[in-house]
């Protein structure tokens, strides 16, 4: 099980802490070379240097990366410095996440906060980086979404909320989406609930969690080219699933497609 990793480039979201940050940890221990990002350089490195002193990671096998999600612009400069540098990405985790705050909050790119977050900015940076992902078998996209998706409703009319905002209504919608993108036709993709776990999205679900380390292992299970995937699929920790109807319709994949290009402001 551990060799399978070693010579595999693997891009992790949000690796800075929590389950991203631990999902980084064994990827590199397992031999891959793992793209770290933060949102800032200095969170990015951090997170580098913390690995290589607690967890006598190799320091060679990592490089972190930045971009603020909330600035779809930094999203795109991420995308063009993986493609440049690591013309060959095996995975792509996307993990980043925050939980939808108190008031409703948009961007400056005008997407409410967590749905940009969340799901647009996965949604870009995928797409941007379709050409260095799907070049060998393996090769694959895991989103890191939630047992809340279920909860979800994609508002057509108003993708931003703005006439009714609740913040758990926002954060589902965003789960709902990333779940709905991991059955794209144009990229070979899962998506998996890792879990309760002690990270900052914790107060959305209750009081208790597992260790996030706990939440990796799924994660890290789902990126090892030896596990068989399917596109589209739903994991709930290791066990494959049904996920929210929805999320397997071909018109609302199409539509999705449709509504995020809009937002992101890219044509596909």
């Amino acid at each position: 099980m551990s060799s399978s990793l070693s010579g595999r480039t693997v891009l992790v979201t949000g690796a800075t802490c929590g389950i991203g940050y631990e999902t980084a940890r064994r990827l590199a221990e397992r031999g891959a070379t793992v793209l770290l990002h933060g949102r800032t350089p200095e969170e990015a490195q951090g997170a580098a240097d913390r690995l290589v002193a607690t967890a006598g990671v190799d320091g060679a096998r990592l490089r972190p990366l930045a971009a603020d999600f909330v600035r779809l612009e930094e999203v795109e400069k991420l995308a063009h410095a993986v493609v440049r540098e690591h013309p060959r990405l095996d995975v792509l985790v996307n993990n980043a996440a925050i939980a939808a705050p108190e008031r409703h909050t948009l961007t400056a790119d005008g997407n409410e906060i967590s749905f940009q977050v969340n799901f647009l900015a996965h949604y870009l940076l995928t797409t941007m980086l379709e050409p260095a992902l799907t070049s060998n078998p393996g090769g694959r996209v895991v989103n890191v979404s939630s047992a809340l998706h279920r909860t979800g409703a994609i508002q057509w009319n108003d993708p931003q909320r703005v006439r009714r905002y609740s913040r758990l209504a926002a954060y589902a919608q965003s789960q709902l989406a990333l779940t709905v993108f991991a059955a794209d036709p144009r990229v070979t993709a899962v998506s998996v609930d890792p879990g309760v776990c002690e990270t900052g999205l914790l107060p959305l679900y209750g009081h208790e969690g597992a260790p996030a380390a706990k939440g990796a292992q799924h994660v890290v299970r789902l990126c090892d080219p030896a596990t068989e995937i399917v596109n589209g699929a739903y994991y709930d920790r290791s066990e494959r699933v049904a996920p929210a109807p929805a999320a397997t319709e071909e018109r609302t994949v199409k539509r999705l497609n449709r509504l995020a290009d809009l937002l992101v402001g890219h044509t596909a």
